[in-house]
């Protein structure tokens, strides 16, 4: 890997800029651009620039829309679900959030269901902004096959990734987590891939079916689920909370950011719970920072530094890149930001 950090501001700028180059509006770019770069300093690259290039690849198909506007489907004042026309999940998925927010202020709960959208990055992104807006909150998504279902040798359901974010006396004003169904995201095989380097071989099985420690391979062949047939189960139910109850696909019909040429029919639901409707605000978060503190304060077992509590780690992560002065990406990610620097004419940061 080299050695040359990016300035966060720098790399929003250049994302931004090439999204805007490619048809998607200012606000919408911005969005897009942040959302990714935060998953650099969160240490998620998997779900970070990484990825730009395949959305420019889907937006020049047209098979992402950078001119998509939500429509309401239904709207029964908790409930709200949106057809997304296949435009920018971020954008949509945020779109989301306010929706479920604004609800969840009024009626205690907000529940939005997204159809017809795309890749949106990291669910952290949202379920923190929800939890910064005093929700405690919910996010669902499906995507294209990356598993066999427990006992079978094709891919059908994908890593179904969910989050969970509550507001926190903390320094981000969260606790989150962030999780894949598969023994690993995806993206971080892609990631190893960029950065030429082996993966475990609990990740995921070769196209006969036996271990790896080959990214590639592991991408031709099977993830594995988190708990074996617990991780089946529940990515089978987050297909149907992000896909069956939303309208929109499941299983083998999604379709992934990777896909130039096919619309992704990826769908998500965003449940936000007021927490105020509940209770006391000031006993909730005390009641919180009792747990976090018995948390942090247990015996550390043999080989631990520290306990973090559930979305700390990703504050630590993004403090010490700034501290370092930026962003540091693989060689391949960097070579593949180049080429998309090239190809729209887009100078790339250095």
């Amino acid at each position: 890997m080299n050695d040359i950090r990016i300035k966060p501001a720098d790399l929003i700028d250049f994302a931004g800029a090439v999204l805007r180059s490619l048809g998607v509006g200012a606000d919408d770019a911005a969005l897009v651009a942040d959302s990714l770069v935060q998953a650099d300093l969160w240490g998620h690259q998997s779900h970070g620039t990484l990825r730009l290039p395949w959305y420019a690849a889907r937006l020049r198909s047209g098979v992402l829309r950078a001119d998509a506007t939500p429509e309401t489907v239904l709207d029964g004042g908790a409930v709200l679900v949106l057809d997304g026309h296949h435009g920018l999940g971020q954008v949509l998925a945020d779109t989301a959030r306010r929706e479920a927010v604004a609800r969840a202020r009024e009626y205690g709960v907000g529940v939005v269901g997204v159809r017809n959208s795309n890749h949106f990055g990291t669910a952290m992104y949202y379920t923190r902004r929800a939890a910064q807006d005093g929700c405690v909150s919910i996010l669902t998504t499906n995507a294209s096959p990356a598993m066999a279902p427990w006992g079978g040798k094709k891919k059908v359901l994908g890593a179904n990734p969910w989050s969970i974010a509550a507001p926190a006396p903390t320094d981000g004003g969260a606790v989150a987590v962030d999780l894949s169904n598969t023994a690993v995201a995806r993206g971080k095989i892609y990631l190893a891939r960029n950065r030429g380097e082996t993966i475990p071989d609990s990740w995921a099985l070769d196209p006969d079916g036996n271990p790896t420690t080959d990214p590639t391979a592991a991408l031709e062949g099977l993830i594995q689920p988190i708990a074996g047939h617990k991780g089946y189960a529940i990515t089978f139910m987050m297909d149907i909370l992000s896909g069956a109850l939303t309208g929109s696909q499941t299983g083998t019909r999604v379709n992934g950011p990777y896909q130039a040429d096919k619309h992704s029919g990826a769908g998500h639901l965003m449940v936000a719970i007021n927490a105020e409707h509940l209770g006391p605000s000031a006993d909730y978060l005390a009641s919180v920072r009792q747990l976090i503190d018995e948390v942090k304060s247990t015996p550390l077992a043999d080989g631990a530094d520290e306990i973090y509590y559930p979305g700390e780690i990703e504050e630590h992560n993004e403090a010490t890149s700034l501290a370092a002065g930026g962003v540091l990406l693989p060689d391949l990610t960097r070579a593949d930001l180049e080429k998309l620097a090239a190809e729209t004419g887009i100078p790339m940061p250095v």
